[in-house]
């Protein structure tokens, strides 16, 4: 039976147990918590990737349902369309070259991330956050570099891309070392074939919910940074065989599901309203492994390039009842603007040092009005400068670079051949109405040409320029690895 409770009238008032009148303990309770945020970073997906964004063959339901209940940015930019580079930028807020990264680290690469670097998982430590990472580093193989020694409380997954193996078709020329996957600093599993790669997505998933159940009562940052769909492709037998557009599709689905597991552990542990989830890829698809490659939708070429199909990549933001549900922006971003956002968000300070990012956490909360990028983004491949834009306005550099263009693409996990020697003229695009690339109105607009030729004249005195043999005034060092050790 339920106990009455007990009112009191005194002088006509109403009187009531001082359990209801002070209905909670701790105050601090009440306090909103500094919100969780998830980022998935796929490897070589491109912009046609998602069902969302028009993939045929399978679904991605999970991702779009993402896009469905957030915001789908249409015109987010890596900062350079390659691995260790693309991932330097998300660490820091930085444009790689400005801290001395370039391209796709070896395992035997003479420099790594500069420790001096304070990276976003070392910021949201600093503010009391957990952080964790399942998947893919790249910015170092050795244990001074590894993600415990950059912010991270745990980690779980391989260091470098895993085609960096014994297995690799030019293994003889580069002399790759065993792939092992990494639990902390320490070597747990060998990858020898694709059957033990076939596993990776399900390792990391199911490590990226038990760091959810392990961090349910405090605020947490967690980074998914899925080896896959880079080749080598291999998936489990859940879903082999599962697509119509063969591994490729098969490699998705799993993904999209590793995707679903995650956002139904936040619900179930009753953090879905208290957590930003941002989705997207390092750089565009590697379009010369054909069937075994994504799709850059639209958009022109493919990894290595800086034309759009290298660099613009998906990006979808999910934090239900703070980001704006069933929305597409048009508005310019790039990897370098994550860093700043978050941190705002989180509450957490800029880094000491110099960073490029801008935050935009204005335009992720539903106000259109910022435009966090109107001024410029640079288009670097390695420390050459080959393309800046201010708004919808591309302008392209003369310079010698990858097609894809000229030669049919691979198939089965083969690769075609690719081109390295194109020489592109100088050329500007108005990407608002040619995404492609194709239609160069450079005669029409000499005024652009002239805006966007200082923009790049400020480039190369910032960071430099190996096309006009520039030494930038403002870039750091990387850290130097000892290979002995």
């Amino acid at each position: 039976m339920l106990k009455r409770l007990r009112i009191v009238l005194f002088r006509g008032l109403i009187l009531l147990p001082a359990a209801m009148i002070f209905s909670s303990a701790n105050p601090e309770k009440e306090k909103p918590q500094k919100p969780n945020v998830i980022v998935f970073f796929l490897d070589d997906m491109g912009y046609g990737d998602l069902s969302v964004t028009g993939a045929l063959g399978y679904r991605t339901p999970n991702i779009d349902r993402m896009a469905a209940e957030g915001t789908r940015f249409t015109n987010f930019m890596s900062a350079q369309a390659v691995c260790s580079a693309s991932r330097a930028a998300i660490m820091t807020g930085c444009y790689p070259n400005r801290i001395g990264i370039f391209g796709a680290l070896g395992p035997t690469s003479p420099i790594a991330l500069n420790n001096d670097e304070e990276t976003i998982a070392e910021l949201l430590k600093e503010r009391g956050y957990a952080t964790g990472i399942f998947g893919k580093w790249h910015l170092g193989s050795k244990e001074p570099y590894l993600p415990l020694q950059n912010g991270f409380d745990e980690y779980f997954g391989v260091p470098y891309s895993h085609d960096m193996w014994p297995l690799h078709p030019n293994q003889v020329k580069a002399n790759y070392p065993s792939l092992f996957l990494i639990d902390g600093n320490k070597k747990v599993k060998e990858v020898k074939n694709l059957e033990d790669a076939s596993t990776i997505t399900t390792s990391i998933t199911e490590r990226a919910v038990g760091f959810i159940q392990k961090h349910k009562n405090e605020s947490f940052f967690m980074y998914v940074p899925h080896p896959l769909p880079h080749v080598p492709l291999a998936v489990s037998s859940k879903f082999k065989g599962k697509s119509e557009r063969g591994l490729f599709g098969d490699v998705m689905m799993e993904i999209d599901w590793s995707v679903g597991e995650i956002l139904k552990e936040l619900k179930k542990q009753g953090l879905d309203k208290n957590t930003l989830v941002l989705f997207t890829s390092d750089n565009g698809p590697w379009l010369n492994y054909g069937d075994h490659a994504g799709s850059s939708g639209a958009f022109r070429e493919g990894k290595g390039t800086s034309f759009e199909g290298g660099q613009r990549v998906p990006l979808i933001a999910r934090w239900p009842g703070v980001v704006p549900e069933g929305r597409v922006s048009g508005k310019l971003l790039s990897t370098i603007d994550i860093l700043p956002t978050v941190a705002t968000l989180c509450g957490a300070r800029m880094p000491k040092n110099r960073i490029d990012g801008v935050e935009w956490t204005a335009l992720l909360k539903g106000d259109d009005a910022q435009n966090p990028r109107e001024t410029f983004l640079y288009y670097y491949r390695k420390n050459s400068l080959e393309a800046v834009r201010k708004g919808n306005w591309k302008l392209v550099f003369p310079h010698p670079g990858r097609t894809y263009e000229t030669s049919s693409p691979g198939y089965g996990g083969a690769p075609g051949p690719v081109s390295e020697e194109k020489n592109y003229p100088a050329a500007l695009y108005n990407l608002e109405r040619d995404p492609g690339e194709r239609y160069d109105v450079s005669s029409q607009f000499p005024d652009i040409v002239s805006t966007l030729s200082k923009i790049g004249d400020a480039a190369r005195e910032d960071l430099g320029d190996d096309l006009q043999n520039r030494v930038g005034k403002n870039v750091r060092a990387a850290g130097k690895v000892n290979l002995d050790k």
